[in-house]
């Protein structure tokens, strides 16, 4: 990390269900920062849940969506920022989310991952015939993008409260370090 960075904004990012909107939210109160959560931006412009863009136009038209919004979040200030699960696994994203956020990815294993999603019906991913075997595998191939941001932080033994907390201090600690 360089000193030119400006740190205007937190970024979460990591696989679903590591609680990143909900750690999100913590955040924003905490810090009276904006929130944003970039699968809510995307289905309130597109008019769609994610799960029907998924159905209706593809995986890649998905990426396209989150390309569009990834542009915009520059101009954000004072903001913490929840992205899909796949967002964070971008090369070009997470570098230009790093131009002006705190990078934190929330990870869990799998298992712990299946726990937390496996009643929810809104992940399109996760529409498989062994869900927790895809997990295992995006995980994979997402694993050296997650590893990339600034802060790694397990969120499986932690409160949502606990994490919070762990991010808003290595915030504060990385603004004395480049402001």
């Amino acid at each position: 990390m360089s000193n030119t960075r400006q740190l205007h904004n937190i970024a979460l990012i990591g696989f679903m269900g590591t609680g990143k909107s909900s750690v999100g939210r913590l955040l924003a109160d905490q810090l009276r920062f904006s929130f944003l959560d970039t699968d809510d931006l995307i289905e309130s412009r597109s008019g769609k849940t994610i799960s029907a863009i998924f159905a209706e136009e593809g995986e890649p038209a998905f990426r396209k969506y989150e390309q569009e919004v990834v542009a915009e979040l520059s101009s954000r200030k004072k903001t913490v920022i929840s992205t899909g699960g796949g967002l964070g696994a971008n090369a070009t994203h997470l570098a230009s989310l790093k131009q002006h956020a705190l990078v934190v990815c929330l990870w869990a294993s799998p298992d712990k991952i299946w726990e937390r999603v496996r009643s929810q019906t809104h992940r399109p991913l996760l529409k498989e015939s062994d869900p927790l075997a895809k997990i295992r595998k995006l995980l994979a191939e997402r694993e050296s993008h997650y590893k990339q941001a600034d802060i790694l932080l397990n969120t499986e033994v932690r409160s949502l409260k606990e994490v919070a907390q762990q991010v808003l201090h290595q915030f504060r600690l990385a603004k004395t370090l480049y402001q």
